[in-house]
């Protein structure tokens, strides 16, 4: 037979978990890696006219049970995004196809690993 029991006051844990299922501390910890994603894609990202690098932003949603962060940029031509045209390659008016050139998974792999990184710390502690 097994037998647990459990002593002192859990209103501090309850308190916690009610504050991390209402989201608002879940998006105050994810911003600055957010804003961190954003500072290092503009970093990588290359430049002509820096227009596309200066057009990058984020999104934190909340629902679900899940948090999710959408790297957005606003760079759009014509319906055609110019951020995914350098990452993935394109094709030129005159047939030619255009190169991709991967800067964007470089630039947040990082911010995924100190992401996960964060919370390990918070779960282990």
């Amino acid at each position: 037979m097994l037998s647990m029991e459990s002593g002192g006051n859990t209103s501090q844990t309850e308190a916690w978990l009610k504050r991390m299922m209402s989201g608002k501390d879940l998006y105050s910890a994810v911003q600055p890696y957010a804003q961190r994603g954003v500072d290092a894609l503009v970093a990588n990202t290359p430049t002509d006219s820096g227009l596309t690098a200066d057009s990058w932003g984020y999104e934190i949603v909340i629902e679900g049970g899940g948090l999710s962060i959408y790297w957005t940029n606003s760079n759009i031509q014509d319906g055609f995004s110019v951020a995914l045209g350098v990452q993935y390659g394109h094709g030129t008016g005159d047939g030619g196809w255009v190169q991709g050139f991967d800067f964007i998974n470089p630039a947040v792999r990082p911010i995924f690993d100190q992401i996960a990184e964060a919370v390990w710390k918070e779960v282990t502690k």
